[in-house]
């Protein structure tokens, strides 16, 4: 891994004017091709009097049949493959409060991620209000045509308060990405980063850099699988984590996780601030802001052997991958596609969702999350080194087998509304992901998608 980071270095200038070409086409592509996505037929219409069946008046008998038994909404719509991608602006991307408007691309692309790498029909829903308790009320009124919800770039501490109230009370599975989706990704690369440097989960010394969604979601799925928060810190902009930390004791209302981890983690009571958290640990998991220079390499340098570095902020990590691994790193993961290691919630929701959905669940657990972390890490199997922890998006499989494992632990806790093997699940998902990605070529190549100008 060295050698190649070292490559990566000399090559750096060049990269990082390479990064300014996705944003150029980007704003070429998207008025050419007015949208990401559109709706298609799932059934045929082989003359005009198919009407009669799919419509009126053929359609009043599927209806009569939901109203006498709402579970048949599943058999006879779309609601069994459908998900609602909802947002109201506030924190998209690096792009902060942008509006409902502005960010319809961000969540089309959302949808378009669902359909090609799980087979799932997502439809962007963007709310024009901010308040926490209206989303909440806005999303259950339109729960009944989806299957699962996902809510996406929602602000802190409100995207707490709105997936805890929907999950309490909506009829299907409710999801904030941002959250579970990275943390996921998070776990599943850690499981494997210490297998590489031989180390065990309960025994190492992990500091959290930066205390908002993704970290606060890793940090809390992480202590459930194992790692033992007394020897773990929580930093943010204002220093580690701990009980003498009034400014969170007085906004412990509005953040009631960061409150606990100041009771439950860092029982040395070590203050200071990201330098002072590396010291001594073993882990660094960073989902602060974009740097470079958020992570010095001498803090790198203060970690233990074999430190594993995840510096997960993008569209720049914390830290330099290469400065990483010159300060001692073992392994180092990014958020981004063109170093090793892409720590990517879109590796996780779009197997989780399709299992999920198979699975007709009520909800996902965290035990479903593991699931998804298991096979995630699983995929890597033989691979694994110091360069690839986990597997890259391109990989088919990797979400076949995520689908089948949530859908399969969703059975297991009670949360499912179907009983299948693994057999069943692995060939769903196989099914529906070939499917999408085949129509999408399909449609390429006959020229219903035109090919992009030059």
């Amino acid at each position: 891994m060295k050698e190649k980071i070292a490559v990566r270095s000399l090559e750096a200038d060049a990269q990082k004017k390479q990064t300014e070409k996705p944003y150029e086409d980007s704003l070429r592509l998207h008025p050419f091709y007015r949208g990401k996505i559109e709706t298609g037929l799932r059934c045929p219409v082989r003359n005009f009097d198919d009407f009669a069946i799919w419509y009126s008046p053929g359609v009043a008998a599927p209806c009569r049949a939901i109203a006498a038994d709402p579970e048949k909404v599943y058999e006879y719509t779309s609601k069994w493959n459908t998900v609602a991608v909802v947002s109201d602006g506030s924190r998209v991307l690096g792009l902060g409060d942008i509006g409902a408007k502005a960010a319809l691309p961000v969540m089309e692309g959302k949808a378009l991620l669902f359909k090609y790498l799980g087979g799932v029909d997502a439809f962007p829903i963007t709310l024009d209000v901010q308040d926490a308790d209206q989303i909440i009320e806005t999303v259950l009124r339109i729960q009944a045509p989806f299957g699962g919800i996902n809510l996406e770039d929602i602000a802190q501490p409100k995207c707490f308060e709105v997936l805890d109230g929907l999950r309490a009370r909506a009829e299907i599975p409710v999801w904030h990405d941002d959250q579970q989706g990275t943390a996921t990704v998070i776990l599943a690369g850690l499981l494997n980063a210490l297998k590489v440097v031989g180390k065990r989960l309960d025994e190492v010394v992990i500091a959290f850099v930066g205390a908002g969604a993704s970290n606060t979601c890793a940090a809390r799925l992480i202590f459930a699988r194992g790692a033992d928060p007394s020897r773990c810190r929580l930093v943010d902009s204002r220093g580690i984590l701990g009980p003498w930390r009034s400014d969170i004791e007085a906004e412990q209302k509005r953040y009631p996780a960061k409150w606990r981890f100041c009771h439950i983690t860092n029982v040395e009571g070590r203050r200071g601030g990201i330098a002072e958290a590396l010291r001594g640990a073993d882990v660094v998991i960073a989902a602060s802001k974009p740097g470079p220079g958020v992570i010095l390499p001498e803090w790198i340098a203060s970690m233990k052997e074999g430190a594993v570095v995840f510096a997960c902020s993008n569209p720049v990590p914390e830290i330099w991958p290469w400065e990483a691994v010159e300060a001692g790193a073992a392994v180092v993961a990014t958020g981004r596609s063109d170093f090793p290691n892409q720590v990517n919630n879109s590796l996780c929701f779009p197997g989780l969702f399709r299992g999920a959905l198979d699975a007709r669940a009520r909800t996902i657990s965290d035990g479903m999350c593991f699931a998804a972390a298991d096979a995630i890490a699983g995929r890597v199997s033989e691979r694994l080194t110091p360069d690839c922890i986990v597997p890259s998006m391109d990989d088919f499989q990797v979400f076949v087998e995520e689908a089948a494992a949530v859908g399969l632990q969703a059975q297991r806790e009670g949360l499912a509304g179907v009983s299948w093997s693994r057999e069943q699940y692995l060939e769903q998902a196989r099914r529906l992901i070939r499917r999408a990605r085949d129509m999408a070529a399909k449609a390429y190549r006959d020229g219903f998608v035109a090919a992009a100008p030059d």
